[in-house]
């Protein structure tokens, strides 16, 4: 038999995943799953697991929560390791009491990983403490969902109103008036402060603080719509003081990512550090070679080179996989000097144990040139192993400086298998304000997903185009379009530093 775990994949910011969820989830054969504030957690799951979507679509249950437990039972029984996971925490206003309940019956082994419940998350990420030594002692956690049409509420609100507490109402807008009211009618003075956060914790996030007897009336004024959480009490006068997730300095601004999946992570951790809506649509993909025969001889000869220059991260990654493969490591380098173009490629060397002899101040041909020559390559031996198809400017230029190169390719790009839909639906709403490009081959890829014509409805004005350096700006020029943005140093943390820039000067 299996066993099911009910897992609390928090608010929304995949960073407050526990550990421990991440890591059922990892290794979980099925998992059933409610609607996510992010769908990034399923990046977690077993390329090979079962996915089951069990929320509302269209405002309609995709399953019953009977259906739920069945399935649930059902798939521990078939010998399943089973993650349930729902928002927040499984037992906070949500049914996963009802869910444990259902497998005991069965008989089914469960166990319960709590997960940072959005009444705590929400209100931290908009500057809002629950207690506070010199504001409140204790903190009451309330549905905001009651049926109006009760003759009787199930809330006590004169006890609520004199408790002093900070109150959290879960799924407070729809009945955000008729809370309010009946805490007014309580005796819980017109005046107290009280906030509403939406889709706390994420970059859409929204906060609108304002008395009680007045933030009913200005969240209809604001458009604020659900899931939002009502924070009520003194607290709430800390908000624009503390309130540092909305300060980021790119917090709400859509932006493109089109690195490939393997190579995306640096740049989305970055932008997403600084508060971005990361939109990642991987216009390559990398691809392995069939056949590695001539990688594995260049192992055999490597002391027969002066010089071995990687000119990527995957060229690294691809490179000891084989070295590994062969049963050799980075011994087998012996007295080869070892150049980096890049520092991500410095980095990947780096973890790997080597320390990198050179790594050139701007990362184009030219300078990768100029310092190598610096350090003696006219009649060096180099090896440069790198993408199948990959611009020759600087082989050629290692020649002319009279270097003997040999080229080894190590991995293909393709375009990825995407559609250029979704973004353009994301550009069409307003939600895209740059689109980030890091190679020519993720220009060439993009415009083979999304058209020129579609994009130059929104090019320039509503959206900016940044490159990471002169030749991928060039070959954007090539399909028609300036770079917007291009940072000085072609680094990926150069590239944020430029969006940065340019929300601080708008």
């Amino acid at each position: 038999m299996g066993k099911v775990y009910l897992l609390g994949a928090g608010p929304g910011d995949p960073g407050l995943l526990t550990l421990k969820a991440r890591e059922v989830l990892s290794s979980a054969d099925c998992v059933v799953y409610d609607y996510l504030a992010n769908e990034r957690f399923l990046d977690d799951c077993r390329s090979d697991a079962e996915l089951v979507y069990v929320g509302k679509k269209g405002g309609e249950h995709t399953l019953s929560q009977e259906g739920i437990n069945e399935l649930l039972v059902q798939k521990a029984l078939e010998g399943k390791r089973v993650a349930r996971l729902k928002g927040g925490d499984p037992y906070v206003f949500g049914r996963g009491a009802e869910e444990a309940e259902q497998l005991l019956e069965a008989g089914v082994e469960f166990e319960v990983v709590p997960g940072v419940t959005s009444a705590v998350a929400g209100p931290a990420y908009a500057g809002i403490p629950l207690t506070h030594r010199e504001y409140a002692s204790s903190v009451t956690f309330i549905t905001g969902h009651e049926d109006p049409k009760k003759k009787k509420s199930a809330h006590n609100w004169k006890a609520l109103a004199q408790s002093g507490s900070t109150l959290v109402f879960f799924m407070g807008v729809k009945n955000l008036a008729r809370i309010t009211d009946n805490l007014l009618k309580a005796g819980l003075a017109p005046e107290t402060p009280a906030a509403l956060v939406r889709w706390g914790t994420t970059c859409e996030q929204e906060s609108l603080a304002a008395p009680l007897a007045e933030i009913s009336e200005r969240a209809r004024e604001q458009n604020m719509k659900p899931p939002a959480l009502l924070v009520v009490g003194q607290v709430v006068e800390l908000r624009e003081k503390l309130n540092w997730f909305e300060k980021l300095p790119l917090f709400g601004k859509g932006v493109v990512v089109t690195r490939a999946r393997e190579q995306a992570s640096s740049l989305l951790r970055i932008l997403q550090d600084q508060g971005a809506c990361c939109y990642q649509f991987p216009t390559i993909a990398i691809k392995a070679l069939d056949d590695y025969s001539g990688l594995h001889r260049a192992f055999r000869n490597l002391t027969t080179y002066d010089w071995l220059i990687f000119t990527s991260v995957n060229g690294v990654r691809v490179f000891w996989k084989e070295l590994a493969g062969q049963g050799l490591d980075s011994r087998s380098l012996g007295g080869c000097l070892v150049a980096a173009i890049g520092p991500a490629t410095a980095g990947a060397l780096r973890e790997r144990g080597i320390e990198p002899d050179f790594v050139p101040d701007k990362y184009v041909a030219e300078h990768v040139v100029q310092g190598l020559v610096q350090r003696g390559i006219s009649r060096a031996r180099i090896l440069l192993p790198r993408a199948e198809k990959a611009r020759d400017v600087l082989p050629e230029a290692l020649v002319k400086a009279g270097a003997e190169v040999d080229v080894l390719p190590v991995y293909r790009t393709r375009p990825a298998e995407e559609s250029g839909v979704k973004i353009l639906e994301a550009i069409r709403e307003g939600k895209v304000h740059f689109i980030t490009f890091t190679s020519s081959s993720t220009v060439e890829n993009f415009f083979h997903l999304v058209s020129a014509k579609d994009l130059s409805m929104y090019v320039p004005g509503q959206v900016k185009l940044a490159c990471i350096g002169p030749v991928t700006a060039g070959t954007l020029q090539r399909h028609g379009f300036q770079a917007d943005l291009q940072p000085e140093d072609y680094t990926v943390s150069g590239l944020a530093g430029c969006l940065r820039q340019a929300v601080a000067c708008s």
